[in-house]
């Protein structure tokens, strides 16, 4: 059950070395936007705590807050019963606190012990290596997991980077750690290994965690309590062996918005599978480095069915949709869209019904600084009725806009809104408005889509899964790449994973195993 009292309530608190942190009455406000509107969360020492919100609900305003990357207006923070301020992440680090951040902070050119050893707060002249390096052995001897001591760390695959990051704040014997999405570059096996870890840490009385995720199971499995913020409030808080995914999505989002899709439940829609459409053989595609980011990679897709790639992330699965969406060129091999050649041109693109959301559309499916509308028209801009032979139609342009916007649900000031200052999900509608509306643009064969909610809070998501389920029940062929395996297994019809820029492993859905696909994706078993 719920509990109305701003304390959440947490384990017993053991006695060890874990911190125990509270906040109070904590505001902030940025201009006239109110970012944290008298938020109070308790975290108790040896707890594992899950922190819960929609993009924009205040979750990494509050632990910057917590850290000292920004102060607050008003409200306090204390450590094991002491109020503290903590003006600066040095500050916060002195009494135990350490986080760690969505996005990798090691530095690429130096070995994995250097980077370690730079995490320490104070660094003597000379240092006895032989004696830092039997230290950094033992302690990884305690591990369940190891990494690569003298490889470079920009060399590291995503998962051992993630790991690195961990293990530095461990090294550094922080007792209260933050993890902001903690598990979205491991396999399942990776994560639940990880996350097991830092449980028994935190059930021994040595660490206290506090994890943003949104990913209920990770929550349901490894999570003590959980806190809920909604625009900027703590609105619920609990023990989470008395919730459920659905009272904590009703919480996140209100009783009158909150959808059962916001749960993520197996895709339960009727459909029928029809002809190959899509058919990608052997394919080779060069990376960045100079070398196969994609090796000889065959698959197909056909009508009425969604295939989902998995894959850690850095095993060819982006170089694969920027070479089907000619942002790549390919060494060799060959893609077919109905049995016709298709070489990723404009025209090829249109005449085939090939469409797509790529990763990031903000950055590489739109033009930021143009209208909603323009965006919208970027596919058919040059064709009637939107243009007159050279010249565009303005009121076409709108009227076109006006009608994808009520359709998809866009929420903008307008048409004539730049699309830069649309939500991230916002922006997504929006593409996919553009990417599946028929018209002048004939009938979609084929969506190529990436990553396509990342970052995105439980109502875009729920919006843009249904908008890829009715895109395959509208008979469309939709190649869903996504580095959450939760989506791949709640969308796909059928499941491939990607590992070293191969196909190795290839299931329908309703036979696909967790354990099997993670260790296809870490490369431990072979076809």
């Amino acid at each position: 059950m719920f509990e109305s009292a701003i304390v959440v309530p947490g384990v017993e608190a053991p006695q060890g070395e874990a911190a125990e942190v509270e906040v109070l009455n904590l505001t902030k406000r940025f201009g006239d936007f109110v970012a944290l509107d008298d938020v109070s969360i308790h975290v108790a020492a040896g707890s594992f705590h899950a922190l819960l919100g929609e993009n924009g609900a205040g979750k990494s305003t509050l632990v910057k807050c917590l850290i000292g990357y920004q102060p607050a207006d008003s409200g306090s923070v204390s450590v094991d019963r002491r109020e503290r301020s903590i003006g600066n992440p040095r500050e916060a680090a002195a009494l135990g606190i350490g986080m760690v951040f969505q996005h990798f902070t090691l530095a690429p050119n130096l070995s994995v012990a250097e980077n370690l050893l730079l995490a320490q707060p104070r660094l003597p002249a000379l240092l006895d290596w032989k004696r830092e390096r039997a230290a950094l052995e033992a302690m990884l001897a305690e591990m369940p997991f190891r990494v690569p001591l003298d490889a470079l760390a920009g060399e590291l695959a995503a998962g051992e980077k993630q790991k690195v990051e961990i293990i530095k704040q461990l090294y550094l014997k922080r007792r209260f750690i933050i993890l902001d999405e903690p598990t979205s570059v491991l396999t399942p096996g990776e994560a639940d290994e990880l996350l097991g870890y830092l449980q028994t840490r935190t059930q021994a009385g040595k660490l206290t965690v506090l994890m943003i995720t949104h990913k209920f199971r990770e929550v349901m499995r490894f999570a003590d309590a959980v806190t809920v913020l909604r625009r900027g409030k703590h609105v619920a808080g609990a023990k989470v062996s008395e919730t459920d995914p659905h009272r904590l999505a009703v919480a996140m989002m209100g009783a009158d918005e909150a959808s059962p899709e916001a749960e993520p439940s197996p895709a339960t829609s009727s459909h029928t599978t029809g002809d190959e459409v899509l058919r990608v053989s052997a394919l080779t595609v060069i990376g960045d480095r100079g070398v196969p980011a994609v090796d000889k990679a065959s698959f197909s897709v056909r009508a009425g069915e969604i295939v989902g790639v998995a894959g850690v992330s850095g095993n060819g699965q982006r170089e694969l949709v920027e070479a089907l969406l000619g942002q790549r060129r390919h060494l060799s091999g060959s893609v077919t869209i109905d049995g016709k050649p298709y070489r990723q041109r404009r025209h090829e693109m249109q005449a085939l019904g090939v469409r797509s959301l790529p990763e990031e559309p903000l950055r590489n499916a739109c033009v930021g600084e143009m209208s909603v509308a323009d965006n919208m028209a970027l596919r058919s801009f040059d064709k009637a009725p939107l243009a007159r032979g050279p010249w565009l139609r303005p009121k076409a342009l709108a009227e076109q806009a006006r009608s994808m916007i009520e359709h998809f649900g866009v929420r903008t000031p307008g048409p004539g809104a730049p699309i830069a200052s649309l939500s991230g999900g916002n922006v997504q509608r929006a593409v996919l408005a553009r990417e599946l509306s028929a018209g002048a643009q004939g009938p979609v064969r084929v969506l190529i889509v990436a990553n396509p909610v990342f970052g995105l809070d439980f109502r875009a998501v729920a919006a843009i899964h249904a908008r890829l389920r009715a895109a395959r029940d509208a008979g469309c062929a939709v190649l869903l790449v996504s580095e959450d395996l939760d989506e791949l297994l709640e969308l796909s019809d059928r499941l491939l994973v990607m590992h070293a820029g191969q196909i190795g492993y290839e299931c329908p859905r309703a036979g696909a195993d967790v354990a099997t696909l993670g260790r296809y994706m870490a490369g431990e078993a072979h076809a």
